[in-house]
């Protein structure tokens, strides 16, 4: 019985081919599986250290003044309010009254600050993302009541310069703090997994 030789096939570049069940003939996709994972780890984790740091800034700026949003000698250790000249500000939508009346109380300006800390420290070490999550979009969604974009006029009848009508940052910094807890973002470059062993977190997963 003679025995043909097929031609030398090289082993070049070659695309997988996929089987009638959506499975690769080779293991091209699954080799690049764990890559995109951790791609996508690495990027949602930047994400998180970006975010923790706009917080963390925004509070060390109010309380230090460093010169930057808050002039240096009126920060929070100065004896100013962090939210007398952003809430008595307020011109526009259903809450002006009622955040004129808060600006530079004691509690407002206590709860503020501490969210800003804690937001921006929990983000940063990668701990307690869904209170992170929970805190942050709370605040995030004042911050929109007060600047009310929906508004074309301000209470005085000038136009307000809104660019959008529905979304501004505060809702997008809303959105990546959940996306961020979703996602689990604490385990890359952060203390999410140790974290995530102590007992009353086991025990209470929504501190995770």
């Amino acid at each position: 019985m003679a025995v043909h030789e097929h031609p030398h096939r090289s082993s070049g570049f070659r695309l997988p081919t996929i089987s009638r069940n959506g499975s690769a003939s080779d293991g091209a996709v699954t080799a690049a599986a764990p890559a995109t994972t951790a791609t996508r780890a690495h990027v949602f984790a930047s994400l998180r250290l970006l975010t923790g740091f706009v917080f963390l800034w925004a509070f060390l700026d109010k309380t230090f003044g460093l010169g930057y949003a808050t002039p240096s000698g009126k920060g929070w250790i100065d004896g100013g309010s962090p939210t007398k000249g952003f809430l008595s500000s307020v011109a526009a939508g259903p809450m002006e009254s009622t955040f004129h009346d808060w600006a530079g109380a004691g509690w407002a300006n206590w709860l503020f600050m501490l969210g800003l800390l804690a937001v921006g420290v929990a983000l940063t070490a990668g701990v307690a993302l869904r209170l992170a999550a929970v805190a942050g979009t709370a605040m995030m969604a004042l911050m929109w009541l007060a600047e009310w974009p929906p508004a074309k006029h301000l209470s005085d009848g000038s136009p307000s310069m809104s660019s959008n009508p529905f979304v501004d940052y505060h809702l997008v910094y809303a959105a990546v703090l959940i996306a961020l807890a979703v996602a689990g973002a604490g385990v890359t470059w952060g203390l999410g997994k140790l974290w995530a062993t102590l007992p009353i977190v086991r025990d209470h997963t929504w501190l995770c």
